[in-house]
């Protein structure tokens, strides 16, 4: 009986498990190729230079409103005891027999609120915040100009390893390929229809196959790499993606792209604010030259014990006053002077920085612009080719087979497929990646 139980518990769990199987197995189902789009997202998302990027504009916000608040009243309490070592008293009305009163008590508790408004800084204060907004700016273009440099980081990453996945498939195929042609010379070795150097030069170009597939397949290992770091992911992770072989060749011409780069590029907003900046800050060295006025309300309370609410030996327990408070350093060794002058030199720093980015982001979009305009010429040469290639490696293998070929020839014709279609894949991912160099070089955020 109990065997019979057990035999029934045994076939309910293992039909349990049969029907669970197809759970399983979905739940295990690889996940979907990631496009460009989605590996640009991913990539924006983990980056962590972006990251600093907005922190640094949090950063920039906070210093703009701290200008803000210095136009405000500035508010401090002090409260504090003093101690003497003896109490001062003297007779009243200086007379010989008339008790004492305390002039000065032993203990004097005092509570003292100052309300202090800037009236004039000589501009010190505008300036300053008039350069904690530009510091906005800059901020905020940077985290922009930052996004730019991921999104090409990201493009390349993937067109990097759709290059080498397809120069991995030549290469097997090309082992592929010549195997089997070792195999045929061999053959026709054995039977006499071959000299021996025919098969040996086919050996050899094998060990030679193989050798350049090891080394397209490390390739491709690396661009993964570079792919899962670019995203954040554990470095040997897999990666899949999905393949773009279509091409839209580009229409603008070099004049046309050198007009859009100045007119969208962001380090060049960056640098015409990197000059307001040191304008401003020659305006802020200027402070110096003339005095600063505040107004000053003090209150104070006194008192012989913590409460300050008077007592013996206090005359007035609370008053006030209000003072206006002019200042200003008329003699400073010439710190006013050089400090003006290394302002100006700033600011002239900052327009040959300018300069400088200008003529970068010229040659920048020129280079981009040769190298795409190369690639896309290559495509278009090299497609024609491919058929004509693989049509001559075809026929040469047939008139092999048929005696009338040598292996050199057939050899010769694998090497020219091999190498035309890596000519053609090279031009088709170095298109795609100059494209997007350009397009980064022009300011332009293009997704795909």
């Amino acid at each position: 009986m109990i065997r019979k139980r057990l035999r029934i518990l045994w076939l309910v769990l293992l039909l349990g498990s049969l029907l669970t199987l197809p759970l399983r197995a979905a739940a295990q189902d690889p996940a979907q190729p990631l496009n460009l789009r989605q590996t640009i997202d991913e990539a924006l998302q983990a980056n962590l230079g972006l990251q600093r990027s907005k922190e640094e504009v949090q950063a920039a916000q906070a210093t703009k409103k701290a200008r803000r608040a210095e136009f405000l009243p500035n508010v401090n309490v002090t409260y504090s005891l003093t101690h003497r070592d003896v109490e001062q008293s003297q007779k009243a009305f200086g007379l010989p027999g008339t008790p004492d009163f305390v002039v000065r008590p032993q203990d004097e508790y005092a509570f003292v609120t100052t309300f202090t408004q800037p009236i004039f800084t000589g501009f010190a204060l505008i300036n300053q915040y008039k350069i904690a907004s530009l510091g906005l700016n800059v901020a905020e273009f940077n985290e922009k100009v930052t996004r730019q440099d991921v999104i090409l980081d990201a493009k390349n990453a993937y067109f990097s390893v759709l290059k080498t996945q397809k120069l991995v498939d030549i290469a097997k195929q090309t082992v592929k390929n010549i195997a089997a042609q070792k195999e045929v010379a061999e053959n026709f070795y054995q039977v006499g229809m071959s000299p021996l150097n025919e098969l040996l030069q086919a050996q050899v170009e094998l060990a030679n196959a193989k050798q350049d597939q090891i080394v397209a397949q490390n390739n491709l290992e690396i661009a993964k790499s570079q792919f899962n770091t670019i995203l954040r992911r554990p470095i040997n992770a897999p990666v899949a993606i999905e393949d773009i072989l279509d091409y839209r060749p580009y229409a603008k011409n070099i004049d046309e792209s050198l007009s859009m780069a100045n007119r969208n590029r962001l380090e060049i907003k960056v640098a015409d604010l990197e000059i307001e900046i040191a304008e401003k800050d020659v305006k802020l060295a200027q402070r110096d030259y003339v005095p600063s006025i505040n107004l000053k309300w003090t209150g104070t309370n006194l008192g012989t014990d913590y409460r300050v609410n008077g007592g013996e030996g206090i005359s007035d327990s609370s008053f006030w006053n209000v003072q206006a408070v002019a200042s200003w350093d008329i003699w400073a060794w010439g710190k006013t002077y050089y400090g003006m002058k290394e302002k100006l030199s700033r600011l002239s720093q900052a327009k040959l920085r300018k300069t400088e980015i200008l003529d970068n982001i010229n040659l920048e979009v020129k280079q981009a612009y040769l190298r795409t305009k190369e690639a896309e010429e290559n495509i278009t040469t090299i497609e024609k080719a491919i058929e004509q290639a693989r049509e001559n490696f075809r026929i040469n293998e047939e008139r092999y087979k048929e005696q009338v070929a040598t292996t050199t020839d057939v050899l010769d014709a694998q090497t020219l497929l091999a190498r035309t279609m890596t000519n053609y894949f090279n031009a088709l991912y170095d298109f795609k990646i100059a494209k997007a160099t350009l397009h980064r070089a022009m300011g332009q955020e293009v997704l795909e």
